[in-house]
């Protein structure tokens, strides 16, 4: 008699999927970060700003939330024609992937980033660029669209692979501050800043040896290169650099983290050039 090895080898690979810790019956469902960003935005700041730009489709607030802060969000949308949907808390911790969401979420059309181009376009004269290089925390970048925006950066380029993009977490962090500025996604941060310098732009990089930032020249038209978290700036990108800028510290621990060493160094740019803001 015929043994049916087919059979065997289906009942076989049953036996196994479940002794395989990657078997697909045994991968959790888990919403990630990129499945949702570029559908919400949450907290009051955050919300009040993208609905102010017109990017509102839905907003959903929790049931039990009241106050002037909700009257004066509500009418917001009322002027935007955004519908308002009463949901449980619940419901908005499953939305936000469990963020702090203050009872708010809004379902807005995708941010638009510029093309380098369009970012010089619209810039005015001797405009301050950021250029982050390949950063990866969305709290350092909201963190450092804010200080941008309240020290009048023109600008901030990041690269398109490897490196956080516009997410809820950025949004929240910045408060609002990603509708104010303008944000350029490039494929290539080398040639970005090749175009830059054949416009004119100074570049600057930031590293432990390089000139105290204090006597940083920040005028004209200047592009500021923050290094990735860990690894700091490429060793590529320090080839294109013009000079680099320290920041003395005399602490044990030689550094700082990136949205902290970002801002002193916006500040310093924003000392400079005030009476041209």
């Amino acid at each position: 008699m015929k043994k049916n090895f087919k059979n065997d080898r289906r009942r076989n690979d049953k036996h196994n999927d479940k002794r395989r810790p990657n078997a697909r019956e045994d991968k959790p469902t888990v919403r990630t970060d990129e499945e949702i960003d570029e559908n919400f935005v949450f907290g009051h700041h955050a919300v009040v700003e993208a609905l102010k730009q017109g990017r509102g489709n839905k907003l959903f607030v929790s049931e039990d939330a009241r106050g002037d802060k909700i009257d004066e969000l509500k009418e917001v949308a009322r002027e935007q024609s955004v519908p308002i949907k009463w949901v449980p808390k619940q419901k908005l911790d499953q939305m936000s992937n469990q963020g702090v969401h203050q009872g708010l979420i809004l379902a807005i059309t995708p941010y638009e980033y510029l093309s380098l181009p369009e970012l010089m376009e619209q810039s005015k004269e001797n405009p301050f660029y950021l250029i982050l290089d390949n950063l990866e925390d969305p709290h350092n970048f909201g963190s450092i669209l804010r200080t941008a925006d309240a020290s009048g950066v023109d600008g901030i380029i990041i690269p398109k692979h490897r490196a956080v993009g516009i997410t809820p977490v950025v949004v929240k962090t910045s408060t609002g501050a990603v509708e104010h500025v303008p944000v350029a996604r490039v494929t290539n941060i080398h040639q970005a800043i090749k175009e830059l310098k054949e416009k004119g732009f100074w570049i600057f990089g930031t590293d432990m040896k390089g000139t105290p930032y204090s006597k940083w020249n920040a005028q004209g038209s200047i592009a500021l290169i923050i290094g990735n978290e860990g690894r700091g700036m490429s060793e590529g990108l320090k080839k294109d650099v013009d000079e680099m800028l320290t920041i003395p510290m005399v602490g044990h621990v030689q550094s700082l983290n990136a949205s902290v060493a970002a801002g002193l160094l916006m500040y310093e740019a924003f000392r400079q050039r005030g009476d041209s803001l």
